[in-house]
């Protein structure tokens, strides 16, 4: 049985205005999107800006209402769970998120944050708060010393490490990482990544794991899911995606990539036209106006997204 099991998960957003304050149209975020995750797995998520990846990473974890579809954790479905109902899947399912310094608090010391959810989720007696605190932050990196500062105090890859102490905090199984490193130096977001990967082999955590880097996806992740406009193009695992890719888009992302090596450089494919607009997403395949493998039938019907071989599955008419 996989951990997350995510079925056909859809969230609009209605755009109201007008005398009557009506909904005149709806911001199409995520459309029927569906996947598994599995225990002590890293799912990578990629795509451009605005595809619909942390809405996604919100609707999981409850922090979005879905418009439709259903989330299930360890067998049993939380879309729909009242809020006590579904305090005992906070403790089991935590996020990092995207800012470090709009995650915390600033009128608070960043050792008060994480007290605050021991404390709140009872994880530890009154008298050994103190103690889980310090264990939290030597497990991240950050140094005891600073416990009682506050956040505007820190570097951008500290709050980050002290993020992931708060999410840590409650022991949980499940992390959505938003974007973790986006906001960091290029050196300091190594350190980030390797504090990830060291908890979780430590604590066998499972992962979703959010970017637009497809490089730090291809190192850190077992799969990756491909969005565009609120769609999963393509699933492939994370052994060789330059070889293995087969969608167009996910082959011109991946050619836009930087490599290290210049000998080894791949083919760049330039997209021309336009990315449709969420308020009015087009007929047929989200990727018509601008794939280079355009048929009538992808103007007329969205592909399915179907297994090609086992754990890769691709939604597109001409691969």
């Amino acid at each position: 049985m996989s951990l997350i099991e995510v079925k056909n998960l859809v969230k609009h957003f209605p755009v109201r205005g007008g005398l009557l304050n009506r909904v005149l149209k709806k911001v199409h975020a995520v459309n029927g999107v569906s996947f598994t995750i599995e225990k002590g797995e890293i799912l990578g998520v990629v795509g451009e800006s605005g595809c619909g990846k942390s809405t996604l990473g919100k609707l999981i974890i409850r922090l979005l209402e879905a418009t439709a579809g259903e989330v299930i954790f360890k067998g049993r479905p939380i879309t729909h769970l009242n809020a006590s109902e579904l305090l005992p899947f906070r403790r089991q399912m935590q996020m990092i998120f995207q800012d470090p310094h709009a995650s915390l608090n600033p009128r608070m010391t960043v050792g008060n944050a994480v007290r605050e959810v021991l404390s709140f989720h009872n994880i530890v007696p009154r008298q050994e708060l103190a103690t889980k605190v310090k264990e939290l932050f030597s497990q991240v990196g950050v140094n005891l010393d600073s416990i009682d500062r506050y956040p505007h105090e820190f570097s951008g890859g500290q709050k980050q490490r002290i993020g992931i102490a708060r999410a840590l905090a409650v022991n949980p199984e499940f992390i959505i990482a938003d974007e973790p490193v986006s906001a960091l130096d290029v050196s300091i977001q190594a350190q980030v990544l390797n504090v990830l990967m060291d908890l979780k082999n430590e604590f066998d955590l499972t992962m979703l794991f959010i970017s637009h880097d497809l490089k730090v996806i291809d190192h850190f992740c077992d799969r990756m899911l491909v969005m565009y406009l609120g769609f999963i193009l393509e699933e492939v695992p994370c052994q060789d995606i330059h070889a293995d890719a087969l969608h167009p888009y996910t082959k011109a992302l991946l050619g836009a990539n930087p490599v290290s090596d210049p000998e080894k450089r791949h083919e760049l494919t330039v997209l021309e036209g336009e990315v449709p607009s969420p308020y009015h997403p087009p007929q047929g395949c989200p990727f018509v106006t601008r794939c280079p493998l355009v048929t009538e039938q992808c103007h007329a019907e969205m592909p399915p997204l179907v297994e090609r071989i086992e754990g890769h599955r691709v939604a597109c008419w001409e691969v």
